[in-house]
């Protein structure tokens, strides 16, 4: 969708598919910062000044996307107050979860960040919660919680064997995953 470094100049609205948002650092580490679903926003930064794109947007699977240049979202926000009430909706949820993310990496254990993180992307805790996940390796949650293929590789199996997920062909996520992210 856009590299980090491209020119900002429009706003992204997902569609259709799944966009995996990632950051490069100078030694080239990357980190997964986010995997968005249909009806997540993305490139918003341009709305505070971010003239560069900060991280680079891929699509994960075939994607729908609707851009957005930046002069008509400003209008839509002033002339729209349903839209505007929408995006700050959007975008107040999606800084609740970022705090979250942070504390998440700041306090808690590889084992429990990564059973967080598929609970998040199962959509756990929402209307309608997804138990199957779109394709997603072993190497981007070691991305997404800052640890190493290895550890997500040892956790996963753990969580098979536990019964609180199922991979054969693709992931499911059981409710019950949520007791060791609720286990101190």
């Amino acid at each position: 969708m856009f590299t980090q470094g491209d020119a900002g100049q429009d706003v992204r609205y997902l569609q259709k598919g799944a966009i995996k948002l990632s950051v490069l650092s100078r030694i080239g580490k990357e980190a997964v910062v986010a995997m968005l679903v249909p009806g997540d926003f993305f490139g918003e930064g341009v709305l505070a000044g971010q003239s560069i794109r900060i991280g680079t947007a891929t699509a994960m699977s075939p994607s729908s996307v609707l851009t957005i240049e930046k002069a008509a979202l400003v209008r839509l926000l002033h002339e729209e107050p349903a839209f505007a009430d929408r995006f700050l909706s959007y975008m107040l949820h999606r800084n609740i979860r970022i705090e979250a993310d942070l504390v998440d990496q700041l306090f808690n254990s590889s084992e429990k960040r990564l059973a967080r993180t598929l609970l998040l992307l199962a959509r756990y805790g929402d209307d309608t919660p997804t138990r199957k996940l779109p394709k997603i390796s072993q190497e981007t949650l070691a991305e997404m919680i800052g640890a190493t293929r290895s550890r997500v590789n040892f956790f996963m199996n753990k969580f098979r064997k536990l019964g609180l997920i199922e991979y054969n062909g693709g992931l499911k996520v059981n409710p019950s995953l949520l007791t060791i992210v609720l286990h101190d």
